[in-house]
């Protein structure tokens, strides 16, 4: 998540040399990344995604990030 980035709600997700960018309230993808990937990052945003909303919403305010912890 970068601050000050432009809408909708997003994040941006990195695989070896592959990055998406996930809307977080829709999950619609933007980006190439192998399927296996792209499902964990789609599974993390299920489990995350009030969690990012309010990151972004941090983020467009230029607070700190709140850590959200990776999939287990």
């Amino acid at each position: 998540m970068n601050y000050n980035d432009h809408q909708p709600p997003h994040f941006h997700a990195r695989y070896q040399d592959q990055e998406v960018i996930v809307e977080i309230t829709t999950g619609v993808v933007e980006g190439r990344m192998s399927k296996r990937a792209l499902r964990m990052v789609l599974e993390w945003l299920d489990l995350h995604q009030a969690e990012l909303l309010e990151n972004w919403e941090r983020a467009r305010q230029r607070q700190a990030l709140n850590e959200i912890q990776p999939l287990q």
